[in-house]
């Protein structure tokens, strides 16, 4: 099928990869040059494993290009609508300026049975606003959700756990989904599950999706604040929870909560749309989920301050990690930076390293000391915080090692990740979130 994909940021540069490598024939559309110069060398803007690759062999292949004309997108037989959709400044709601402004932009270029598949994470409601603006065009608008990992997106995209398709009702709706069938036939012969909905479902499915899984986390770092005022070990209750095929053991890993683009803001997102239909209520819990995660950061800054005793200032702390999570460059929203930020403020030297962020931390936050190196950033520590857990930090760091590096054998496990019995056997001062 010939494709375009709108907006190739993380979601569309991903997409549109992933579909050239499938045999589609994809243009990627996005109004920032830069991004474009970066995607057409075959170099994503950001970091995602096997993004490069993918790029590289679509472009090489021809079924791949970018550009930032949208006249491009004109003769696509599908265009995917995959543009952010950031929270509003001073507001809770999403932002929506950018898909209007590229469904504004494509409209002209749209053809009678044309099919504009939304895959931004949007309020439930605005698919029914496109449909209105697109119809005079003939074109059909469908709603298929995006589920993808940071740092899996590649094999989310190409090997999906599920598709889901919110389509109108009617023959265009049947040919709207056996043109998508189409589209992802790949997927669908290696057993991937094919959900047709109505538009609103398919809304709801992606910020329901985040809801839940933010509220399990949150769930069980609420579990740590418990387990620390009564000696328990919230990881042993997450092992014995996680055997309850009801509840399962993914997303309870205690520690310093969840960040990046999305969970945060589409929660958020998703508590204020509720609000406008009148039913906040319903979601009134989201608001606790996210009051609990935010407090985890707190958390973790006073068991380094306590770990010091109380005296911080003039410190130095070693800051292990500032991607929101491991496989990624993504700092938005990141728990990690926010620590390293607040324990500088607190007046401790601090120094911050990650395999894969540091150009993003650095620009945001040039007030912090960054190492390249994990044992340079060692070197000398007064603590040790880990807080994004990256295989270099929780599988290959050895206790004896870093210990004969720092000034002070002290490391808070911001993700409980760590062996405990390992590094207090090298004579370390271990202190885990919520754990003994």
């Amino acid at each position: 099928m010939r494709m375009s994909v709108i907006g190739c940021g993380y979601l569309g540069a991903v997409h549109a990869a992933a579909m050239a490598s499938i045999g589609h024939d994809v243009v990627g559309v996005d109004v920032d040059a830069a991004r474009i110069a970066a995607l057409r060398s075959g170099r994503a803007p950001f970091f995602e494993p096997d993004l490069d690759d993918l790029l590289a062999a679509g472009l090489a292949s021809g079924r791949l290009r970018f550009t930032d004309e949208m006249s491009a997108a004109s003769g696509a037989d599908i265009h995917f609508l995959a543009v952010g959709t950031p929270q509003r400044p001073g507001a809770h709601a999403a932002d929506l300026r950018y898909v209007d402004a590229a469904v504004d932009a494509l409209v002209p270029y749209l053809r009678p049975g044309d099919l504009l598949a939304g895959k931004s994470t949007v309020p439930v409601g605005t698919a029914a606003g496109i449909a209105e603006r697109i119809s005079p065009s003939g074109a059909v608008l469908v709603w298929n959700p995006e589920f993808l990992r940071e740092g899996w997106a590649v094999h989310d995209t190409i090997t999906p756990d599920r598709i889901v398709v919110g389509v109108p009702d009617g023959a265009d709706g049947e040919r709207a989904a056996t043109r998508l069938r189409e589209a992802y036939g790949t997927a669908l012969e290696s057993g991937a599950p094919f959900l047709v909905t109505d538009l609103a479902t398919a809304e709801l499915v992606k910020g329901a999706a985040n809801a839940f899984l933010a509220t399990k986390v949150s769930f069980i770092n609420a579990m740590a604040e418990i387990a620390e005022a009564v000696g328990a070990d919230v990881t042993l209750l997450a092992d014995a929870l996680g055997h309850d095929t009801r509840i399962g053991r993914r997303y309870l890993g205690s520690g310093i909560g969840f960040g990046g683009g999305c969970l945060p803001k589409d929660i958020r997102a998703f508590a204020a749309r509720a609000e406008e239909l009148g039913h906040g209520d319903a979601v009134g819990f989201l608001r606790e989920v996210d009051a609990i995660n935010l407090r985890r950061r707190d958390r973790a800054v006073q068991m380094v301050v306590d770990a010091l005793d109380g005296r911080v200032h003039g410190t130095r702390v070693a800051v292990l990690g500032a991607a929101f999570k491991p496989f990624s460059d993504d700092i938005r929203d990141s728990p990690a930076l926010e620590v390293a930020v607040r324990l500088r403020g607190l007046g401790a030297d601090v120094v911050v390293t990650d395999p894969a962020a540091l150009e993003n931390a650095r620009a945001l936050h040039p007030q912090l000391a960054y190492a390249d190196d994990r044992d340079e950033a060692l070197r000398g520590a007064d603590a040790v915080v880990l807080v994004t857990e990256w295989d270099l930090y929780r599988r290959e760091m050895d206790p004896d090692r870093a210990g004969a590096l720092v000034a002070r054998r002290i490391i808070v496990d911001g993700r409980n990740c760590l062996d405990p019995s390992s590094w207090r056997a090298a004579d370390w001062r271990y202190h885990g979130m919520g754990r003994r």
